[in-house]
């Protein structure tokens, strides 16, 4: 007993150390030393430093152990006295560490544990695209759809196995739903592929639900849809997704909003916009124009020479979004309609028109007669 080190001395780490700089230690260490990483006259030496520390962490990384060490020191944690390194109490600390430090390596992911050392799967997460209109984001509203479901199979009474017969132990991971395998010096656990985690084959499956245990059903769903949202968000109902296996929690289903186009508007963010078709002779001489929002219709005042393109806000006639303190806003962009299939009289009155605007120079056309400057220098 006198010849071993100390622990936090193997592990090289401070007394006051915490549980994860031990774990960081032990790994450093375990990388270094394990015998099938060093080869040749080393390796003695490496399995022995190897061992030490695994039997270093073991009691470091378990704290009744750890307090009885920091108080006794070895004869603390002797395994004649106590439960000692290999004893059952607290085991699987060198497992947990050996399992951080090398499963992530080969994707092993972690999942819980059923009844009788089963694995316990939650089950997958399911999509759902509802389109809804504009005017239903901006007011929400409260929805029904029809999901799929899943319920225990009335004839095997949620088994999987025939009537008549059942389920038997599964010889390769003897109902553990888990493996050893090993890679190289690595020796990892994986679902056992023979019962899939389940720790059990059904010789018979039931043919009803074809050895699952469930039948698919639909089911109604009341969705509520808040006012706001937005095309590309989506709403959380949790747990309506699929079954967990061996028990394990369902998923959750995820319901993505989609905008249908609108006739008039366009949505960005909390702010509407739309475009307001005015004949030429309104835009030139000016006037009030009935422009629609959300909520009914409103009106603006266009000045004499509104030209194409002019844009008017409307402040607070937009939407107010899910996660806004005020609505957005409306705005109107003016498009200014050039009359088509024009009589001969209404073309005459036009030339004459344009033959007057003409004679007065830039004033009635400046954007026009700029533009024929600039031609004239870029041509030169």
């Amino acid at each position: 007993m006198a010849s071993k080190r100390d622990y936090y001395e193997v592990l090289g780490v401070p007394k006051n150390a915490s549980d994860e700089e031990i774990k960081k230690a032990y790994r450093k260490l375990a990388m270094k030393h394990h015998p099938d990483r060093n080869q040749g006259e080393a390796s003695k030496d490496a399995e022995a430093k190897f061992k030490e520390g695994k039997e270093a962490y073991e009691m470091l990384s378990d704290a009744e152990k750890r307090a009885a060490y920091d108080q006794y020191g070895h004869a603390g944690v002797d395994p004649n006295m106590r439960g000692g390194p290999g004893g059952g109490e607290g085991g699987g600390g060198f497992a947990d560490a050996f399992g951080d430090i090398f499963g992530d390596i080969f994707g092993q992911g972690r999942s819980g544990r059923g009844g009788g050392g089963r694995q316990v799967f939650r089950g997958s997460d399911l999509s759902y695209a509802m389109e809804i209109t504009l005017e239903e984001a901006a007011t929400g509203k409260d929805a029904q759809i029809r999901i799929p479901s899943w319920d225990n199979c009335a004839p095997c009474n949620g088994s999987g196995a025939k009537p008549g017969t059942q389920a038997k132990t599964c010889a390769s991971c003897h109902g553990q739903g888990v493996v050893q395998m090993r890679q190289g010096f690595f020796s990892v656990q994986q679902t056992c592929p023979q019962c899939r985690g389940s720790g059990k084959i059904i010789p018979e499956p039931c043919p009803a639900c074809q050895g699952a245990g469930k039948v698919k059903r639909q089911k109604t769903l009341e969705v509520k849809i808040p006012t706001g949202i937005d095309g590309g968000m989506r709403i959380r109902s949790a747990g309506n997704g699929e079954p967990g296996t061996n028990g394990g929690p369902p998923g959750d289903l995820y319901i993505e909003i989609r905008l249908k186009k609108h006739s008039i508007f366009e949505r960005d963010g909390d702010d509407l916009h739309c475009v307001v078709p005015v004949s030429m002779a309104r835009a030139a001489l000016g006037g009030e124009i009935e422009v629609p929002t959300l909520s009914g219709k409103a009106a603006i005042d266009i000045p004499e020479g509104t030209q194409h393109g002019k844009q008017f806000r409307l402040r607070g006639k937009g939407i107010k979004g899910v996660r806004s303190s005020y609505p957005g806003d409306l705005y109107c962009h003016i498009g200014v309609e050039v009359p088509v299939k024009l009589s001969e009289p209404q073309r005459k009155l036009l030339k004459e028109l344009d033959d007057s605007l003409k004679k007065g120079g830039a004033k009635h056309t400046p954007s026009e007669d700029s533009w024929a400057d600039k031609l004239r220098g870029f041509f030169q």
